[in-house]
This record gives structure tokens, sequence and C-alpha cells, in this order.
């Protein structure tokens, strides 16, 4: 009997399985203590070795999520070969009757977990055979679960692309976002512009998905780090962009002439239930405030507005919140969206952890 064989065994084992657990049914866990620091080492090394390019951080996804399996499989492996490595004899070689070697047992473990076997070596004892029967059992659950967790990721993935599209396609700031929902107005007694009632079903619609994104982002803490190649179809930016315009329409414009505040209300849930995930996904609150909405930009388009003393005391008491948006879009590595001016969004420079 080889005691610190048999005790790491069990030790990786359960360590593994829980992180499977963990990470692939627990909806309100996120990733688990294996698996999330993993993701978190391999996309800030991708960062630093990409220097942030766009096109490379889009395939860390799609790596992170590959070498969490290869990750679950290998340590799967690992700890049912020390565990028959802990037993003075578990294996012997069918053909020659001797015990079997270090090679023996990796053999012996790697198609059992994904077969019935081959008959090459034998357990000695009844102990022996009930473990084999859940190294067979672990393999084929862990393997199923996993592969059923990709098809789930893969699905999310394409639901928040399609949020952050309908989001930057009405605005890639929140102040054009506002002006769109003005563009289509028509004129009032005074002859002023009021939001178009079309704006409603769109931003109904977006609360939904950013709802569901919320939930996905809880369950799968890994889309965090499916970066987009695009800025338009970076769901980061797309909750920056609605939550900004959300923002100026709750507090920039004046109550009489903006959304309905129980249609912002909502959208805003919405927005808090996704910057929850934070946590889950390992990313700070940026330091630094992002810059404010520029309600001149508003003004011009012949837009009402509140006082800007007015606004300004509103965003301070948001602060908080949106320090947490920026934290979202410089972790996804990219800049806070632009909302004033004409400079466009676009890929930031790593701020050291």
């Amino acid at each position: 009997m080889q005691p610190l064989f048999l005790l790491s065994g069990a030790a990786v084992l359960v360590a593994v399985i829980v992180d499977i657990l963990w990470t692939t049914l627990w909806v309100d866990g996120g990733s688990g203590p294996l698996s999330g620091r993993l993701t978190t080492i391999l996309w800030r090394g991708l960062r630093r070795v990409s220097r942030d390019d766009s096109r490379v951080l889009s395939l860390a996804g799609p790596l992170i999520l590959a070498l969490t399996l290869a990750m679950w499989i290998a340590l799967l492996w690992l700890g049912w070969t020390l565990l028959f490595a802990g037993g003075t004899t578990a294996l012997v070689s069918t053909q020659t009757d001797q015990p079997a070697t270090w090679s023996g047992r990796v053999y012996y473990v790697a198609y059992t977990m994904f077969t019935n076997g081959n008959g090459d070596y034998t357990p000695t004892s009844s102990t022996w055979e009930i473990a084999s029967s859940f190294t067979t059992a672990t393999g084929m659950a862990f393997v199923t679960l996993g592969v059923s967790y990709v098809l789930a990721v893969l699905g999310a993935v394409s639901e928040k692309r399609s949020f952050a599209s309908d989001v930057t396609g009405l605005g890639d700031r929140s102040e054009r976002f506002v002006r769109t929902g003005w563009a289509d107005g028509t004129g009032d007694a005074d002859g002023d512009r009021t939001p178009t009632r079309g704006l409603e079903l769109p931003l109904e619609s977006m609360a939904t998905q950013l709802s569901l994104l919320a939930e996905q982002h809880k369950s799968y803490p890994i889309l965090h780090y499916y970066h987009s190649e695009s800025d338009d179809e970076a769901s980061a930016m797309a909750v920056a962009i609605l939550d900004d315009a959300l923002t100026l329409h709750r507090y920039g414009i004046p109550d009489d002439r903006g959304l309905d505040p129980a249609l912002i209300e909502t959208a805003r849930a919405s927005a808090d239930s996704y910057l929850e995930t934070l946590d889950a996904a390992f990313i700070d609150p940026a330091p630094e405030v992002p810059p404010e909405p520029d309600l001149d930009r508003l003004r011009e388009a012949g837009i009402p507005t509140v006082p800007d003393d007015q606004f300004e005391t509103a965003l301070e008491e948001l602060s908080d919140r949106r320090r947490k948006l920026r934290g979202i879009v410089e972790a996804d590595a990219w800049e806070w969206p632009p909302t004033s001016g004409d400079v466009e969004g676009g890929i930031r420079e790593e701020v050291p952890q």
C-alpha cells in the first residue's frame, strides 16, 4: 500500500469533480476554483502576449474552453492513475501476470475512462474492480457533461453578440443612441421633437436580452472572455452604451419629455443583474470614473436637457455603477465607449492589474 499516492489521487479526483460540477451545474456559482483561475491566467497572458490585438483575443474564448475541458480530462486521468498506484498490486498484466508499471497504469486508466477496457490489464481484487467501474463512470459522465457545457456556451455566445448588434445598431455611443430615438420624432405644439414610440419596443427587447445575458454570464462566466473582433459585436461595449443612454434618459432629459421611467428602470434592473457577474469572472471595477456623457450633443439635435450641474450631481451618485461598467469594458480589452467628439471605441492599452 502506498498511502501518499492513494491520498494524492483521491484529493485530485475530489478537486476536479467538484470543479466540474461547480462550473457546469451550479447556476449561481460561477466558474469552479480550478477552471476560474485557469481562465483568468490564460486571458491575462493572451492580452500581454498579443498586446490586446483584437484578432488574437477573438481566439481566447475557444482556447480557454478547450483547455478547460483538457484540464478536466487530464486531472481525472491523473487522479485515477495515482489512486491505482496506491495499491500494493492493484493491476496486473493478463499476458505476463506482472504488476502494472506506471505506463501500464496510465494506459489502463485511459482506456477504462472511455471504454470498458481491452483486457490487457486486470484488477487484482473486488475493490479495484469497483474502482475501475467508477473510472469508466466518471469518464463517460463528465465528458458528456463537458460536451453539453460547450454547446450551451456556444449558444450563449451567439445571443450575446446578437444583443450587442441590436444596441450598437442604434448608436455607437450613448448620445447617438438617444439621438436616434428622437430621429423620427414628431413635433409637438411648441415645435419640439419628442421621443418616438418606436424606441420603446426595441428597448423592451434589449432589456429582456440583457436579463438573459446576465443569467448566462452567471452560469457561464467564460462568456466574459469570448472577445469579438469588432466593437459593434462586443457585449461589454453594448452594455456600457445602453446604460449610459438610460442615464441620459433618466437624469439628462426632463421627466415629462423622456421615456417612460418604468421602462427605464426595468432596463436598468437588467443591467444591474449583468453587473453582478463581475465577481464570478474576477473582474474589478475600474479605478477611475468614465467620462461624462455630453449634453451639448443632445442640445445640438434639439433634445431638451436638464442643466449641466443637475446632471453632474446625478452622475456623482452613479460613480460606483459607472466604474463597474468601465471595469467590464476594460476587462474585455476595449476603451470606454466614446461619449463626445467623433472618436470611435477601439482596443485599449492594458492597464496593469
